[in-house]
């Protein structure tokens, strides 16, 4: 009983204690400092990825539902909805050529908003995912229908097609 109590007051103690420099305006010393010209980023943890590598022997078919899948579980929303909309537009008629440009296109690059930046050309796309794929990807970003394209599509539609 005694003990429980001892243990009570000592996390009371050190949950007060805690919010004291938040309360008091004071910085605490560890916490997410953004872009702040003082910032080190030596809190930074790299986390790195395995390269890209062409599936040599995947049938069509998954291929298909794969880059579906990848096409819409993104970093990022924008690509997301950029990317399934794009994918449920195009992947069924994609030539093994095209399928293999939009592979490396989604998943080579390790940062979601460089595609995003070549696909709204808000920055020159690399030489090595130029091609007939992308120039394909910026001109559905272009969305000269004005479209409205507030969400992903629902995979409601896979069903339909495979019965």
């Amino acid at each position: 009983m005694l003990s429980s109590v001892i243990a009570k007051r000592l996390v009371t103690g050190v949950c007060q204690a805690a919010w004291k420099p938040a309360v008091a305006g004071l910085v605490p010393s560890r916490g997410y400092r953004g872009d702040a010209p003082d910032d080190t980023r030596g809190d930074l943890i790299e986390i790195p990825l395995p390269p890209w590598e062409e599936k040599l022997d995947e049938p069509t078919d998954i291929k298909r539902r794969r880059l579906l899948y990848e096409s819409r579980k993104r970093g990022m929303l924008e690509n997301c909805i950029l990317l399934s909309l794009f994918a449920k537009r195009y992947l069924n008629t994609m030539s093994e050529t095209q399928l293999l440009q939009y592979d490396r296109l989604i998943n080579e690059p390790s940062n979601d908003w460089d595609i995003y930046y070549w696909a709204t050309e808000a920055q020159p796309t690399p030489e090595v995912y130029q091609g007939e794929i992308m120039d394909m990807l910026k001109e559905f970003t272009r969305n000269r229908n004005q479209e409205q394209r507030l969400d992903a599509p629902s995979l409601e539609y896979l069903e339909k097609e495979h019965q």
